[in-house]
């Protein structure tokens, strides 16, 4: 049975993850697709998992004789970067092929809509009837359909230009940061570095470079798996670690004397420092999972929380419904308003780099800086 979870399709490679499978999932998005007219663009990217860029390939051969117009990435790709395309371009929507943070034996389909979200579960429900229906052999593809084309397209400019205008590039450009950045053999690498590198800020870049196996580990930014980056944080005197999952659409933090900040920490702090320096009162938005923390510095922000179920689809249709200015979960997935209703870890990392180059040049000394958390305000450190 394939069916979707929260995030898509996924799946071992070799196993259930097949070519076989693949075309199978392809033909039931193009089915859905075409339910509202057949032709337009559809993207597809992938990450840096074995085989990814193959079966992003015989997707998007499904696709053009289903009569689209595919654009593949050019290399493996960010989930948020692919997210960002989808709206520029106009696209009808991408398939991605990326497991996330699974582990590297994995690969997954992830199918995101017109807007740039993850396909809610009343699309994802559909998608899978017409697999059923095409396991079953009730459907098959029109025979008349106008074939469509495929071509390359390199997607990470115009992704860095858009992240531009959701940072205080001033800020970073005078804090003279050093960061230590762990891509964990993912797709953030020569994307979170790069940026950081061209306000100024001395950047130190670990495992960037393509690897299906992640290290042999799960590329997850978890605590467990940053034990690296610590010991080069520490040790090399940096100011902050950050680091991105396999896709790049989760972020890990590591704090200047070695502490492994939480994601529902970094929410918190994010929306305390948002509100404050965007003057943003429209709301926030988590996850059923995440701390209560986040509600008790929303309330004193005086703005509302609301929360979803599990998984960030439900996150982001509070964003295109403008009303919440930052979205968060456990999970250490994030996004912001005026931007995509999809996690974004690259942003996410840069909003923390950001606050502590400000929060530096106001005297604050660590990120976790226990008067800060414990006393401003007059809330807990500590999770509800």
């Amino acid at each position: 049975m394939i069916t979707f979870g929260t995030s898509g399709w996924r799946a071992i490679i070799a196993e259930d993850f097949t070519f076989q499978n693949v075309r199978l999932v392809t033909q039931a998005v193009a089915d859905e697709l075409g339910a509202s007219g057949v032709g337009g663009t559809v993207i597809i990217g992938y990450d840096p998992r074995f085989m990814a860029e193959k079966f992003a390939m015989v997707s998007a051969e499904v696709l053009a004789l289903r009569g689209f117009d595919v654009l593949v990435t050019d290399r493996d790709t960010p989930t948020p970067t692919i997210s960002v395309a989808i709206r520029s371009q106009q696209a009808r929507g991408a398939i991605n092929f990326t497991a996330s943070h699974n582990p590297p034996e994995y690969c997954g389909m992830k199918f995101s809509t017109g807007d740039g979200a993850p396909a809610l579960p009343e699309v994802t429900r559909r998608v899978e009837g017409f697999i059923r229906d095409r396991e079953a052999g009730t459907l098959v593809s029109p025979a008349d359909a106008v074939r469509g084309t495929v071509g390359q397209t390199d997607l990470r400019d115009a992704y860095l230009e858009v992240i531009r205008e959701k940072i205080d590039i001033d800020v970073l450009k005078k804090s003279g940061l050093r960061v230590a950045f762990d891509a964990l053999w993912g797709t953030g690498r020569g994307y979170l570095d790069r940026f950081l590198r061209e306000t100024g800020c001395d950047v130190k870049t670990l495992h960037d470079w393509r690897d299906p196996y992640f290290g042999g580990h799960s590329p997850e930014p978890s605590e467990k798996n940053l034990a690296e980056l610590r010991s080069v944080v520490v040790d090399g005197g940096f100011g902050l670690g950050l680091s991105t999952d396999g896709d790049a659409d989760r972020f890990g933090i590591i704090d200047r004397d070695g502490t492994f900040i939480s994601a529902n920490h970094v929410i918190a702090l994010l929306v305390e420092y948002l509100f404050e320096t965007r003057g943003w009162a429209d709301g926030v938005g988590r996850s059923v999972a995440t701390s209560h923390l986040v509600d008790r510095v929303a309330r004193l922000c005086g703005v509302p929380v609301y929360e979803t179920p599990v998984g960030f689809k439900f996150l982001g249709e509070l964003i295109l419904a403008e009303k919440i200015f930052l979205g968060g979960e456990e999970s250490a997935g994030l996004s912001i308003k005026g931007h995509i209703p999809e996690k974004d870890g690259i942003l996410a990392c840069l909003l923390v780099a950001e606050m502590v180059a400000r929060r530096d040049r106001e005297g604050w000394t660590a990120l976790q800086s226990s008067d800060r958390r414990e006393t401003h305000a007059g809330y807990s450190g500590q999770s509800a």
